[in-house]
């Protein structure tokens, strides 16, 4: 396993800890299971996004969409028990069970999952939260310049 050291970013980036999380999970991932099901990653309006997986042969019954945090999972297991084995002569479509995940930045929410056509579209919204969108401050100008109190010594009488 290949470690990174992000010592030198701390200096000047500040709120970027999961950095060296998403570079151990990118250093884990297997070229086989990049493969299946392909997938297509797509920008649909200013905020929305779509991920559009194909999985031709399951159903809504086979498929799950589940987050996790900033991980969103979409997993398939088709359940062969209830028909009988069928004979192949050539079979090209896989049916084979899949675990996919995707590192979601934050203020990324999933709106929905729809099935068709053995497309499985599962939309994205990014929604930052009022508190965290930029915001002018406004700069004032002082009227006048402040007077300062002077310091004054109360004596008190001796009685």
């Amino acid at each position: 396993m290949r470690t990174f050291d992000l010592t030198p970013l701390h200096r000047f980036a500040i709120g970027f800890d999961n950095v060296s999380r998403l570079l151990d999970a990118a250093s884990r991932l297997d070229e086989q299971a990049v493969s299946y099901p392909p997938y297509n990653i797509e920008k649909t309006g200013e905020t929305e996004y779509r991920i559009t997986m194909a999985v031709a042969g399951f159903g809504e019954d086979d498929l799950s969409v589940t987050t996790q945090e900033n991980t969103l999972v979409i997993a398939g297991r088709l359940d062969r028990t209830e028909e009988p084995p069928a004979r192949f002569l050539h079979r090209g479509i896989a049916g084979r069970a899949f675990e996919r995940k995707f590192e979601l930045a934050d203020h990324i929410k999933v709106v929905g999952a729809t099935l068709v056509n053995g497309l499985l579209h599962v939309d994205l919204v990014r929604e930052v939260p009022e508190e965290k969108q930029p915001r002018q401050i406004a700069i004032t100008r002082a009227s006048a310049p402040s007077k300062a109190l002077e310091n004054k010594t109360i004596e008190t009488q001796a009685a």
